[in-house]
């Protein structure tokens, strides 16, 4: 139970940090921002703490292996949105 809380704290606070790092920002840098938070604080530590949470629901040490489908689906959404902050044209001021 104590990891699961350590993940979404780690999660709560790469979201707080996030958020702090794109106040007065364009799009493109927010984008590139969140890509990377969702990459690296949100994805792997939000998929562990789902898995073990399914894992204790159901009471099958198993069922937290549903991380491992979680954790790629979550990070390719960071890589979208990271390479979307990438490409996207820079906005005329």
């Amino acid at each position: 139970m104590t990891a699961i809380i350590v993940a979404l704290t780690i999660v709560i606070i790469g979201l707080l940090s996030a958020s702090y790092l794109c106040k007065g920002k364009s799009k493109k840098r927010k984008y590139m921002i969140w890509g990377i938070t969702i990459m690296i604080a949100i994805a792997p530590f939000l998929s562990f703490s789902i898995g073990l949470t399914y894992a204790f629901i159901v009471r099958n040490t198993w069922a937290a292996l549903i991380m491992w489908c979680l954790f790629p689906v979550m990070f390719l959404v960071g890589f979208i949105v990271l390479f979307v902050g990438i490409v996207k044209e820079k906005e005329a001021v």
